[in-house]
């Protein structure tokens, strides 16, 4: 049970780090449920302290996920539709077969939005460049901490592997 109690949480943080990307994942807390699941073999001695801080860091990194790229689009004039314009741009990058398609979905889905919304070339542009500061800012600092949370999976689990195998 232990064995795929600790597949199954290496899973959730690898799982993590796609959703620091990937918006239909959300990538912190599947991180965070991977530390959890690990905590919950009879191996790992459950550590509350380190459930409680990450879970902590989870819940204010979720908090910012949304207020970051609307706080980038506003800096820049732009409005809502260019938030949700950069959202649908990063899903469909995705699909485009070049590298970082996902980046280049996410400014042109900002720009599309914006332009739809003020019909202004020139502020849209702007705006669009705003929300695709802030989606990237914010996928960035998901990535910084789903990525932490995988290094204290490795690490706990590293202490206690001889009670594994």
């Amino acid at each position: 049970m232990d064995i795929a109690l600790l597949v199954a949480g290496f899973v959730l943080a690898i799982l993590g780090l796609f959703g620091s990307f990937l918006p239909v994942i959300p990538g912190p807390p599947m991180s965070w449920l991977g530390l959890l699941v690990l905590y919950l073999t009879s191996s790992v001695p459950m550590n509350w302290w380190i459930l409680g801080i990450t879970l902590f860091v989870t819940v204010v990194v979720s908090i910012l996920d949304y207020w970051i790229p609307a706080a980038g689009s506003k800096f820049f004039g732009g409005s809502k539709s260019g938030a949700w314009g950069a959202t649908i741009g990063l899903v469909a990058g995705l699909f485009i077969p070049i590298p970082l398609g996902f980046l280049i979905g996410a400014f042109a889905g900002a720009f599309v939005g914006e332009w739809m919304h003020q019909q202004d070339l020139q502020q849209s542009l702007k705006a669009a460049f705003g929300s695709f500061i802030g989606l990237i800012a914010s996928g960035f600092m998901k990535f910084l901490v789903s990525l932490t949370f995988l290094f204290i999976y490795l690490w706990v689990f590293w202490q206690h592997q001889s009670a594994f195998f």
